[in-house]
């Protein structure tokens, strides 16, 4: 029986069994959570989570232009989870499903540290590590909302897993891990940062050549399973796969050629870049929009240092093969990551992963130095050690917040009766797509305010957009933005409309609580 094996046993196939209650208490603490925090309601299901779905449900890229923006083109196949359950189920069922199937991401985290500590793993090192994951501050923003980074952190942990199950992994979980990864990258393009690492980590294997073939193969059947179909879409409508990014690359005639990339939160210098950590132990959100706190990247990468120099200065070999892979894949991927992105959310695997890497750490560490006469004594107090770091690191935290409703006020907008027909509505604000759903069909929704993807005179949305304002709706035209933002009357100017200053606006209640949308009425500009 699985639940009556020890710590350190492993199955006949390198992976160990997790015991059935740590699965529950695992998927359990994700779904309270999920009921502590509230209803999501963050920015980006409010601008292409719910939209890019329900397009890709009702045809509707053949219709729209851009509501979401850039983001309107980004792969929906891991949004569709989250759209069909707040179909069928009321905010709160849907919250304590996805916060439940995030939780797992915490069996994955005991399994990997099973995995790497072996026979030494015992309860303290579990324990240390799954506390120390399941208090991330970017995890618990994330836990029962719509964001795909804690979804697709749990293929990421899984392939580590595979890779480490034993010094020699078969061909099959080789390939199996490029798979979970390559799928992870097409579902998500920021998840390239992984990729990277796991090819990074596969060269430290004892057959590098024919694991990293094996990985290479594994991610190529897993990206074209989910998201092959998506890029050929891409490139059959704009000559680009993964439009509108690359288009420096991949050149469209909707977009200028340049490469587009969120580059706001990067590090200025590499003493810059190396102070992070520091500065989220300290508080500073640099690499984030909302504040949060975190200890544990500082405690990993000070305790990665004081074991490579105590290797070093001692001679000494304190880590395996597999800790070695295990430890090129997160500093190759963190550091990929802080040059591409340094965005705080898309490194939430890596928020995880930093409780096995810190326990691993200091049971490395503290082995070591226990095999000196002098340190000897340590040997015992070594789960006592582990358990007051993954406490204090704990205890530190605190969570980013992505917007949540209180569960007893669920969004379920009244429409004003100016709106009650199917109109024409640009967009001149985001994130204002969320709205496309509950707006009478057969609306069309243009927008016009997205400075990454703006609409090029002559292409095909301009001329689409175009033509949609020559094909009467009976609600006719009128433009949506957020109160407390500027009318962008200037995006108006090239479709020849203006604001229609002879009829009040309405206002509609946006999901995020105390915001309002306002609706104007827009005509034709007289001569």
């Amino acid at each position: 029986m699985a639940a009556k094996e020890s710590a350190g046993t492993i199955g006949r196939r390198g992976i160990p069994s997790v015991p059935l209650a740590v699965i529950a208490g695992c998927m359990l603490a994700g779904a309270i959570y999920t009921f502590s925090a509230g209803d999501d309601v963050n920015w980006d299901w409010r601008n292409y989570h719910a939209y890019n779905v329900w397009a890709t449900i009702n045809h509707r890229y053949d219709v729209d232009v851009i509501p979401a923006g850039f983001q309107t083109y980004f792969n929906p196949l891991i949004y569709y989870p989250v759209y069909v359950l707040r179909r069928l189920l009321s905010p709160l069922w849907v919250g304590l499903i996805v916060g439940a199937i995030h939780g797992l991401n915490l069996v994955a985290v005991y399994s990997l540290t099973r995995v790497l500590l072996g026979n030494t793993a015992n309860a303290a090192c579990l324990a240390a590590s799954v506390l120390l994951a399941a208090f991330g501050p970017m995890t618990l923003s994330e836990v029962g909302t719509s964001f795909a980074d804690i979804a697709l952190s749990l293929p990421i942990i899984a392939a580590l897993i595979l890779i480490a199950s034993s010094d020699q992994p078969s061909p099959m979980f080789h390939i199996l891990a490029g798979v979970l990864v390559g799928a992870a990258v097409a579902l998500k393009l920021t998840n390239i940062v992984f990729a990277v690492g796991l090819v990074a980590a596969v060269i430290a294997a004892t057959r590098p050549l024919a694991a990293l073939g094996c990985v290479v193969l594994g991610g190529a059947i897993g990206g074209l399973i989910a998201g092959g179909w998506w890029s050929f879409q891409l490139w059959r409508d704009f000559g680009n796969p993964v439009f509108p990014l690359f288009n420096g690359i991949f050149p469209s005639p909707e977009l200028s050629p340049v490469n587009v990339l969120d580059r706001e939160f990067i590090p200025h210098g590499w003493l810059d870049g190396l102070a992070y950590p520091f500065y989220w132990l300290a508080g500073d959100h640099r690499s984030s929009e909302y504040a949060f706190r975190d200890a544990r990247f500082a405690v990993a990468f000070m305790l990665l240092a004081t074991a490579m120099g105590t290797s070093l200065i001692r001679r000494v070999a304190l880590f395996t093969r597999r800790d070695i892979q295990f430890i090129i894949f997160f500093v190759v991927s963190y550091a990929t990551w802080l040059t591409l992105f340094s965005i705080q959310r898309y490194a939430v695997a890596l928020e995880l992963l930093c409780g096995p890497l810190i326990v691993l750490l200091l049971v490395r560490i503290l082995k070591g130095a226990a095999s000196q006469a002098r340190w000897i004594g340590l040997a015992s107090w070594r789960s006592a050690i582990i358990l007051v770091v993954a406490l204090a690191s704990a205890a530190w935290t605190q969570p980013g917040d992505w917007t949540r409703r209180a569960w007893s006020n669920p969004y379920r907008p009244l429409l004003p009766t100016e709106l009650a027909q199917p109109a024409v509505y640009l967009l001149l604000d985001k994130p204002l797509a969320y709205l496309a759903p509950i707006l009478p069909p057969p609306s069309r929704f243009y927008q016009l305010a997205d400075g990454a993807l703006p609409i090029m005179p002559n292409g095909k949305l301009d001329a689409r957009i175009r033509a949609g304002l020559q094909d009467k709706l009976p609600g006719g035209i009128w433009e949506l933005h957020l109160r407390g933002t500027s009318i962008r009357k200037e995006l108006l100017d090239p479709y020849g409309l203006v604001i229609d200053d002879s009829q009040s606006c309405v206002d509609i209640a946006a999901a995020d609580p105390g915001s309002i949308i306002e609706a104007c009425p827009v005509v034709a500009r007289q001569p």
